[in-house]
């Protein structure tokens, strides 16, 4: 697919309110009226709910025996020291816990425990029986365009915070 990419214009009426249409469809899903009940639908309420953050971590646990804390931070893009909190908390809800590193027995690394492997798997399941009730409510070649726009949506929001970071920078 050739995608011809045209600037956009920040006085072109119809393109400031196509970006205030993204902008608000963004913050509903972040935090709208249902977003409470979404979360609540996905990561449980009360003694088996988790964090999202923790099921971001759960993610990259579940499918590697053990990883380091700079592996856990890079595939979260968080620094080490906010890895190092996020696992103290899966730790304390023992979701992960702390092993010896295969290749070196000096490197502390983490690995999903049996309870964490267990929720992953729930949370996993609602998750994906809530994806599926809304994707009944596109036809096949939406759901297609649907993916595949909110993945270069989401690379186009990396790469414009990168950029104003950079030049920030400079």
């Amino acid at each position: 697919m050739t995608n011809t990419k045209t600037p956009t214009d920040q006085t072109n009426d119809l393109d400031r309110e196509i970006a205030g249409r993204i902008g608000r469809a963004w913050r509903e899903i972040r935090r709208g009226a249902t977003a409470g009940q979404a979360r609540d639908a996905i990561f449980g309420v009360g003694g088996s709910a988790i964090e999202p953050g923790q099921m971001d971590a759960l993610e990259l646990l579940v499918v590697v025996d053990s990883c380091r804390m700079g592996d856990l931070a890079e595939y979260l893009r968080i620094d080490p020291s906010t890895a190092t909190r996020a696992v103290q908390r899966l730790i304390k809800d023992n979701l992960a816990e702390r092993v010896q590193h295969a290749g070196d027995g000096r490197v502390v690394a983490i690995a999903a425990t049996e309870r964490g492997r267990r929720i992953h798997g729930e949370v996993n399941e609602r998750r994906r029986a809530i994806l599926f009730a809304v994707m009944n409510d596109f036809e096949p070649e939406e759901r297609i365009v649907l993916a595949d726009l909110m993945e270069r949506f989401t690379l186009s929001v990396d790469a414009a915070i990168k950029a104003k970071k950079h030049r920030h920078i400079h």
